[in-house]
C-alpha cells in the first residue's frame, strides 16, 4: 500500500520490505491479503500467484503425487504462501466475496489444502521445521473452526467493521477482521497525492461490502448482535475524524469518506432494525472452546480448566492486595498524576527506569532501538475532576507508569518483528485467528508480576499493589468471558462479573467492559489469554531453569524465549527444552457439532 508510515504494524513492514510500497492495486488488497503476497514474495519457492479458485481447488491444491513433491521444508514454505492466498476470499470489485456459496466451496476446498499439509510428513525435520508445520495445521484448523462454528461472516456484524485509526499493540488486529480491511494509521499525513486516490478506493468499497453484509448476516447471536452497534457508531466517529483530517486533499476521497460514513449509519440501523428477532446464544460452547484452543491456539487447558485457573489467579491477587495493603498501612496513598508537565516528567522518567531495569538486572539484552519504540507510546495527559475514574489503566497509569511499561512491553516485541525478523517465513509474519494471544497478552502480562518479583518495585511497596489490581481485572475478565463462550452468561451478566470482581471501583464505565468482552466473545480464548499466556511461561520457566546447571539468569531466559517468535508457548517449550508439549500430541480432528 502506498502511504505506509515508518512505524507500521510488523506484518506490514515486512511486506514493504521484500514488495515495495505497493503490493496491490485497483482494489481493497486488505492486511491479510498483504501478508499473503509478502510470504510469497518473501519464500523464493511460492510457485505462481493467485490461490486457487474456490470452485476448483480440491483438484487445484490436491495431494502431491509422489513422495518427493510432498518432502521437505522448501515445499512447507511454498505451501505457505499458497495458503495464505486462500485463505483470503476472492474480491469481486473491490469487495471480498463472503456469499454462502463463495464460503460453502471454500471449506470444501480446506481438505485438500490438509492433504498437501499432512503429505509433507515433518517427524524427521529439525523441531525448528517441525513447529514451522504445526503453525499452518493450527491456521487450517483455525479456518476449520471459522466455517464450522464461529462463522463470523454470518454471525457477527462487527465483522464487517473495516475502518480503523489506531494500531493494536500485539502483532495483527484483535478478532476477527474482514479481509480488505484499512488501517488508517498506517498512511503518511499529509497524503500524497497517490496515497489518497488509493485510500478514496478503497474507502469507497464500503458501502457495497455492507450491501453484501445484509445477505450474508442470517445467524441469530444475540449478544453479538447488539455488540454491532458500537463497532459502527465507532466507524461512523473514524470517518469523522479522518474527514476532518484530510478535507481537501483529493475531491474523491472526500466524497468516498462521506458516502462510506452514510453507509455505516444506515448499516447501523439496519442492525438495530433486526436486533428484536435475535434471540440465540453467542458464546461457541464449552466443547467447541476446548477443541479450538486445543487445535488451533494450541493452548493446552479446557474450558473447564481455565475456569478454575481464572477463579484461582482471581482470589490470589484479591488476597495478595489485601495483604500489601495490610502491609502498606502506614504509608500514604498514591497521588494521581496532576498535570500536563508532571505527566510528561514521569513517563519519561517511566521509560528510563524500566529500561534500566532490563539492562543491569540482567532481565533480557537491550538494543538501542528498544528505548524510542517504548518512549513513543507514553501518550498525554488526559484531565479529570477530582474523584473522577479514568480508563482502568490510566488509574493505574496516573498513580505509577512504571507499572504499565511493563505491560507495554508490547511494544518493545513490535520493534523487534521489525528490527530483527525471524529468520522462519512462517513465523516472520503474524499468525492468523490470533493464534499469538496467549504469547502476547501472556508475556504482557507476565512481565508485570515477574518484574515485580525480581525487583522492578523493590523500593515502592504501594506499586506492587497496583499490579495486583491488574492481575485482578484480567481474572475477573476472563472469567466473565470464559462463561459467555459457555452460554453461562449473557452479554450483561458478563459486565456485572468483571465490575464486580475488580478492586477499588475502577471499572465503572460498563461501555469499556461491553467492548472488552465483545472481543472476547468473537475471538474465542482471546479474554483468558492475559492469563493462560503467564501461566505457561511461568512454567515454561520453572521447567528450563531445572534443566541448565548454572544459576538462574533472567537474561539467558528471555534472551532464548524471544527468540523463538511470537508463537504459542507450548511451541517454545519445545523449542528451548526439547520436550513436546502433549497438547501437539493431542490436537485431534475431532469436530464437535457447531
Amino acid at each position: 500500500m502506498s502511504g505506509l508510515a515508518g512505524a507500521r504494524q510488523i506484518a506490514v513492514a515486512v511486506a514493504s520490505e521484500g514488495a515495495g510500497p505497493s503490493l496491490v492495486s485497483g482494489f481493497a488488497s486488505g492486511f491479510r491479503a498483504t501478508l499473503a503476497v509478502a510470504a510469497c514474495v518473501v519464500l523464493a519457492a511460492c510457485g505462481p500467484p493467485g490461490a486457487p479458485d474456490a470452485a476448483d481447488a480440491p483438484e487445484a491444491a490436491g495431494q502431491p503425487d509422489s513422495p518427493a513433491q510432498g518432502a521437505g521444508y522448501d515445499q512447507l514454505a511454498a505451501l505457505f504462501g499458497e495458503w495464505r492466498e486462500f485463505e483470503s476470499p476472492e474480491f469481486v470489485d473491490g469487495v471480498p466475496d463472503y456469499s454462502a456459496d463463495a464460503m460453502a466451496a471454500q471449506h470444501d476446498a480446506l481438505s485438500a489444502w490438509r492433504a498437501r499439509l499432512d503429505a509433507l510428513d515433518p517427524e524427521g525435520w529439525p523441531v525448528a521445521q517441525q513447529i514451522d508445520w504445526r503453525l499452518v495445521r493450527a491456521e487450517m484448523n483455525g479456518l476449520d473452526f471459522d466455517h464450522r462454528v464461529r462463522r463470523p461472516w454470518a454471525r457477527n456484524p462487527a465483522f464487517y467493521a473495516s475502518v480503523f485509526s489506531a494500531q493494536s499493540d500485539v502483532p495483527a488486529h484483535e478478532g476477527p477482521v474482514v479481509h480488505g480491511w484499512i488501517d488508517l494509521w498506517t498512511y503518511d499525513y499529509p497524503l500524497s497525492p497517490e496515497a489518497a486516490a488509493e485510500l478514496a478506493q478503497r474507502i469507497g468499497a464500503v458501502p457495497a461490502l455492507l450491501g453484501q453484509a445484509r445477505t450474508n448476516l442470517t445467524g441469530d447471536a444475540r449478544d453479538l448482535w447488539m455488540a454491532g452497534l458500537r463497532s459502527f457508531r465507532r466507524q461512523a466517529a473514524e470517518l469523522d475524524a479522518l474527514a476532518e483530517r484530510v478535507t481537501g486533499a483529493d475531491e474523491s476521497l472526500d466524497a468516498a469518506i462521506a458516502t462510506a460514513r452514510a453507509a455505516t449509519l444506515e448499516f447501523h440501523d439496519w442492525i438495530e432494525a433486526q436486533s428484536s428477532a435475535k434471540t440465540g446464544p453467542s458464546g461457541v460452547s464449552k466443547d467447541n472452546y476446548t477443541w479450538y484452543m486445543r487445535n488451533v491456539h494450541l493452548v493446552p487447558y479446557s474450558w473447564e480448566e481455565q475456569v478454575t485457573l481464572m477463579r484461582r489467579e482471581l482470589a490470589r491477587a484479591h488476597a495478595s492486595l489485601r495483604l500489601e495493603e495490610h502491609r502498606n498501612r502506614d504509608l500514604p496513598p498514591l497521588d494521581r498524576i496532576a498535570s500536563a508537565q508532571e505527566y510528561d516528567q514521569r513517563l519519561d522518567q517511566a521509560v528510563d527506569d524500566y529500561m534500566r531495569f532490563l539492562e543491569e538486572d540482567e532481565v533480557q539484552t537491550v538494543e538501542p532501538w528498544m528505548d524510542p519504540a517504548l518512549r513513543a507510546k507514553n501518550g498525554a495527559f488526559a484531565p479529570a475532576a477530582p474523584g473522577e475514574i479514568r480508563n482502568f489503566f490510566s488509574e493505574v497509569n496516573y498513580r505509577d507508569p512504571v507499572v504499565m511499561r511493563a505491560h507495554l512491553h508490547h511494544w518493545i516485541e513490535l520493534a523487534a518483528m521489525v528490527e530483527t525478523p525471524h529468520a522462519s517465513p512462517v513465523r516472520r509474519v503474524p499468525s492468523l485467528y490470533n493464534i499469538w494471544d496467549a504469547r502476547s497478552e501472556g508475556l504482557a502480562t507476565g512481565m508485570e508480576e515477574m518484574a515485580m518479583h525480581a525487583g522492578l518495585l523493590a523500593d515502592k511497596p504501594r506499586s506492587r499493589e497496583l499490579v495486583w489490581i491488574m492481575l485482578a481485572q484480567r481474572a475477573a475478565r476472563a472469567l466473565s468471558g470464559l462463561y459467555l463462550h459457555g452460554n453461562v452468561f449473557d452479554m450483561e451478566q458478563a459486565v456485572a462479573h468483571s465490575t464486580q470482581w475488580t478492586p477499588r471501583g475502577w471499572l465503572p464505565d460498563a461501555d469499556l467492559v461491553r467492548n472488552e468482552q465483545h472481543l472476547y466473545l468473537q475471538q474465542p480464548g482471546y479474554g483468558t489469554s492475559y492469563l493462560t499466556g503467564k501461566i505457561q511461561i511461568e512454567e515454561l520457566m520453572a521447567e528450563w531453569a531445572l534443566q541448565q546447571d548454572d544459576p538462574f539468569v533472567a537474561k539467558d531466559f528471555f534472551d532464548r524465549f524471544f527468540a523463538s517468535g511470537v508463537i504459542p508457548v507450548a511451541l517454545v517449550r519445545w523449542e528451548m527444552t526439547g520436550t513436546r508439549d502433549g497438547v501437539l500430541e493431542a490436537a485431534s480432528r475431532r469436530k464437535p457439532r457447531p
